[in-house]
């Protein structure tokens, strides 16, 4: 058996258990894997920049797009197996999960309860959290403990909207933040088996994934996904905020989860799990000038949006390993695309590029 028929068996075993899973029809797939040229050459070219490939999951399309598509495919069904008629969920104020969930709700027909993390009583109706108006998302404030990690006093609150959930005569489904559990980690586990074969099929094998890293959610789905699949490429997780090493705890934690709902018996240790925490900045949702540079880059080699709180430190990461000579001009390597893109409009990234671009 060849090393190309191990890999297309170990994707099937992995689709085959995957389809046993119950699992709502949410996001456009497969998302387009892209060549990005003129940010190689933007780069350097060819002499001085690896072939960069752009898995756009961004383009997942459910409620604007995003990774959270892919979660929420496993984790609607789940509620909706469980008998649930609201989905709750928790997040900072502009949360793309937030906001997508309340997108899928749209399309379940179910209800949507967030509870968003703010560090005003009136936070601007902007970029996410007017979507999630749009969306007709019921919104619970609560004030936010530690910025730097994105963390509330959600907990207590949450308890309460379960509780009058049922008191009204419903039946509430809690996702945790981010979409990071057992079942929400096989999106990308069924996400890595696509990737993988678009690689295979284009006879591609890069060396490294980049991405960025939140509540450790995908971390989880593509890290354990990577190693069912045999992918060749390493998986760098790249921190949007603080908070190890509890993350990787809760990333090994749920990858073995997903592994035991999906009856396979690969499991992650701690040391498969990497994240760079160097590109962190001020903290979670805080523009940093180095992925201010990295959403100027892309949008004008590539016309592609990378937002202010995720892609663009996960893209800083990429660049400044590029330049540094880390990654070498003969490698081949993935930047996902998680998407994020209303954060772009609103107040605190519009001051942030305006003060970047003022002479």
């Amino acid at each position: 058996m060849t090393q190309d028929d191990g890999g297309r068996r170990a994707t099937a075993r992995v689709e085959a258990a995957l389809a046993e899973r119950p699992r709502i029809a949410l996001a456009t797939l497969p998302t387009p894997l892209t060549e990005a040229a003129g940010l190689r050459a933007a780069l350097g070219g060819e002499a001085s920049c690896p072939r960069i490939l752009i898995k756009r999951d961004d383009l997942t399309t459910l409620g604007l797009g995003g990774n959270k598509a892919r979660k929420l495919e496993y984790l609607v069904a789940d509620a909706r197996s469980q008998g649930a008629t609201t989905l709750i969920t928790t997040g900072a104020v502009q949360s793309n999960h937030a906001r997508m969930t309340a997108a899928a709700a749209c399309v379940a027909g179910m209800r949507c309860v967030l509870v968003l993390t703010a560090t005003s009583d009136a936070p601007a109706l902007a970029g996410n959290l007017l979507l999630d108006n749009l969306y007709g998302a019921t919104i619970r404030l609560v004030p936010s403990v530690d910025p730097m990690l994105a963390v509330g006093q959600d907990e207590a609150v949450v308890a309460e909207v379960v509780a009058e959930e049922r008191a009204a005569g419903r039946v509430p489904y809690v996702i945790p933040v981010g979409g990071s559990s057992g079942v929400g980690v096989c999106g990308y586990i069924g996400g890595t088996a696509e990737l993988v074969t678009q690689l295979r099929d284009a006879g591609i094998a890069p060396s490294r994934l980049y991405y960025a890293s939140g509540s450790r959610g995908t971390q989880a789905g593509l890290t354990l996904g990577a190693k069912l699949c045999a992918a060749s490429y390493n998986v760098y997780g790249v921190a949007v905020s603080a908070g190890e090493p509890e993350k990787i705890e809760r990333a090994k934690r749920i990858a073995n989860e997903a592994a035991g709902l999906l009856r396979l018996p690969e499991r992650l240790d701690r040391d498969d799990l990497v994240t760079d925490q160097k590109f962190i900045g001020e903290g979670y949702g805080i523009p940093t000038a180095e992925g201010l540079e990295a959403i100027g880059l892309f949008a004008r080699s590539e016309a592609i949006l990378l937002d202010p709180c995720y892609t663009s430190k996960a893209a800083a990461a990429m660049i400044q390993h590029i330049r540094s000579g880390a990654i070498t001009p003969d490698r081949t390597v993935v930047f996902l695309h998680t998407g994020g893109m209303p954060a772009l409009f609103t107040g605190e990234f519009v001051a942030a590029f305006t003060a970047r671009s003022s002479p």
